[in-house]
């Protein structure tokens, strides 16, 4: 096969070398409320067109290839004094996968485990290309499967204004859950 980003032979979807010279992840932090951050590993202009490839048939190999590289190289090195869960944020199928339930499974180590189909929007909006005012007028309307008292970690793959997780982080509060913090692929503001 060829690689995505070069077009060389490849066994991966993308070469060794592009994952060394193009995906070497380097952490971000942002505050998206007081208090609250959300931590990317790469700038979205740098992966945009990987991310988009979740709407396509070989998205779960890129997703895969993107969360070893960043998720669960984080989850090799995180300590905390408790047992954490990853909740992927609205991990429902399209294309045969869910690209937020892959970073969710590579964020699984000792510490953290992963738990699906906890947090579901009702309200299936697209919010690609849309502003701020739309993502408010038109929120996720969460719904919270089975999931309450617990610590919590929000796993999504980019991060834009915010919104979808602070919505999605408000839902969850209201099941006595604490969310540490969001983690994201991608952050769309840097």
């Amino acid at each position: 096969m060829k690689c995505l980003t070069c077009e060389s032979i490849s066994f991966s979807i993308i070469c060794k070398s592009c994952q060394k010279n193009l995906l070497t992840p380097s952490f971000h932090k942002r505050e998206i409320s007081k208090n609250f951050f959300n931590y990317s590993f790469y700038a979205f202009s740098e992966i945009e067109d990987l991310i988009s490839s979740k709407y396509y048939f070989h998205g779960d190999r890129v997703f895969n290839l993107l969360a070893k590289l960043s998720f669960h190289k984080f989850s090799k090195n995180f300590n905390y004094k408790e047992n954490i869960i990853a909740i992927p944020i609205d991990d429902h199928t399209r294309h045969d996968f869910s690209h937020t339930a892959i970073l969710a499974h590579h964020l699984s180590s000792k510490k953290i485990k992963a738990k699906y189909n906890a947090l579901k929007a009702t309200n299936i909006v697209k919010y690609a290309g849309k502003d701020q005012e739309f993502r408010k007028n038109n929120p996720r309307k969460f719904k919270i499967n089975n999931i309450c008292n617990q610590t919590l970690i929000l796993c999504d793959d980019l991060i834009t204004t915010g919104t979808t997780i602070l919505e999605a982080k408000k839902a969850l509060e209201k099941k006595n859950n604490k969310i540490l913090f969001s983690l994201t692929l991608a952050d769309a503001k840097l």
